[in-house]
């Protein structure tokens, strides 16, 4: 896991059949330990990332608990005066979570 500090990692995403993001499966900073995995829903991550929070893609490694292998960030841009969830530098005019696993 990088040394900066995290507020979640994403390890998986449920879509509604829209498209669009319905829930995230997350470990999230509890102080200086984490979180079990914990379902937060579409409007609740755009809350926290809004808010300054920072959420990476990821997993858990196995049998090291405050440890992750993490790959993209989260983030949420504007395109047509809608909020979009995206991992990394992409422009979509969709939520779009490339590299997170599906439920």
């Amino acid at each position: 896991m990088a040394k900066s500090k995290l507020d979640g990692v994403v390890e998986a995403v449920h879509y509604k059949p829209n498209g669009e993001v319905d829930w995230v499966r997350a470990y999230v900073r509890r102080g200086a330990t984490w979180s079990d995995h914990v379902l937060v829903e579409r409007g609740e991550l755009i809350n926290r990332l809004n808010a300054g929070k920072r959420y990476l893609v990821g997993q858990r490694i196995l049998l090291n608990a405050s440890t992750f292998e993490v790959t993209t960030p989260l983030r949420v841009i504007q395109t047509g005066g809608k909020e979009y969830l995206v991992a990394g530098q992409i422009q979509a005019e969709r939520d779009h979570l490339d590299g997170v696993p599906l439920i």
